[in-house]
């Protein structure tokens, strides 16, 4: 008799969203992947909110603009009540994309571009399928959840020594938009430039760079093409963009690439950080945080390996410990620390500049 094979369950999926024809989409993309299932969809919160209890399910897509109660406000209550791992599904309005930015604080997950026509729809299989088996893995934190409560000040942390040329990486993933908010926030004006890479669609990167604008000490801003690093500025990876850093003279300058997907990914952390190996060497600092998958995990060795300071999230502040995991694995990581602690540890490796230029208001 041939021998039992333990099959893993397969993961439960709740689509939320008024469009039927979104639903159906949706439904049809997660029923063609062998791990997962449809155990449900609804048209509202108030359909969502009784699948919820009576499915159980692992994962929900979530639309953000809905009648009678909308996405985010259904999403704090489930939050409250309820945790579960929740993927947004938004289109790319402008309102859309600040609620959408909201919705991660008040602990979505992960976010996907709605599917807007025949192309995006084809392309939606992968994309959606990775970031519901992220999503399966995911710890969700609520919007108390931050570095503050854990203990650490949440006044912008002073700096101390480094020379100039100093330039600091930051990659992320699955719960990375406020995993970089918090360690932003905690960094005085006078920083050394930092380029930042996180997986988010096209569209939404805008309206991530420019909340952090408001939000931090820094000057933050989506990166474009040819840009010039300088003291007290944070450039993001527009979504759809590979970033990479380039020598200019005595400084750096960005550049801007549709290239091939690495990891799957487009931005790749690992693009970007090979790019500062090569740029800036033993005066890089690379940074990986939460995310799925491996990408950054090459990269930061890559950094270590040209004496750059590699540092990676822990697992516990994590809400998907796969990228760091990974970089530790490959022995690219020279410190290990919780989201907390990385502010610190970023402001303690660099020296204050008197000329700092402070963010224009």
């Amino acid at each position: 008799m041939p021998p039992v094979t333990a099959t893993r369950p397969r993961i439960k999926v709740l689509i939320v969203d008024d469009s039927a024809i979104v639903r159906k989409i949706l439904s049809e993309t997660v029923a063609a992947e062998p791990d997962m299932e449809v155990v449900g969809t609804a048209p509202d919160a108030y359909v969502a909110r009784d699948k919820v209890l009576a499915l159980r399910p692992d994962v929900l897509t979530l639309d953000i603009e809905m009648p009678g109660m909308d996405g985010l406000t259904f999403l704090k209550q489930l939050m409250r009540d309820h945790p579960v791992p929740t993927i947004i599904v938004s289109s790319l309005g402008q309102s859309s994309c600040t609620a959408t930015l909201e919705a991660l604080r008040y602990g979505a997950v992960d976010v996907l571009a709605k599917p807007a026509g025949p192309y995006s729809v084809g392309d939606l299989r992968q994309s959606l399928a990775a970031k519901i088996r992220g999503a399966a893995g995911a710890r969700p934190r609520t919007a108390g959840e931050s570095a503050a409560s854990l203990g650490e000040d949440p006044r912008p942390a002073a700096s101390s020594p480094c020379d100039l040329r100093t330039v600091i990486a930051i990659g992320a993933s699955t719960g990375g938009t406020v995993a970089i908010q918090e360690i932003l926030q905690r960094l005085s004006a006078d920083m050394p430039p930092m380029v930042v890479t996180q997986h988010i669609p096209a569209g939404f990167s805008l309206a991530f760079a420019n909340r952090l604008n408001k939000l931090c000490a820094m000057e933050v801003r989506e990166a474009v093409d040819g840009d010039i690093l300088r003291r007290g500025l944070a450039l993001i990876a527009p979504g759809d963009y590979h970033l990479l850093l380039r020598r200019t003279g005595a400084g750096y300058a960005i550049q801007l690439q549709q290239g091939p997907e690495v990891c799957y990914q487009r931005p790749s952390v690992d693009v970007m950080f090979a790019s500062v190996a090569q740029a800036a060497g033993s005066c890089g600092v690379g940074v990986l945080l939460t995310g799925m998958g491996t990408d950054g995990a090459k990269g930061l060795l890559t950094l270590k390996r040209a004496g750059a300071a590699t540092i990676a999230q822990d697992e516990q502040s994590c809400v998907v410990y796969g990228m760091p995991r990974e970089a530790r694995r490959l022995d690219a990581v020279g410190t290990v620390a919780s989201l907390a602690d990385i502010p610190g540890i970023l402001a303690r490796t660099i020296k204050p500049n008197a000329n700092a230029r402070t963010k224009a208001t």
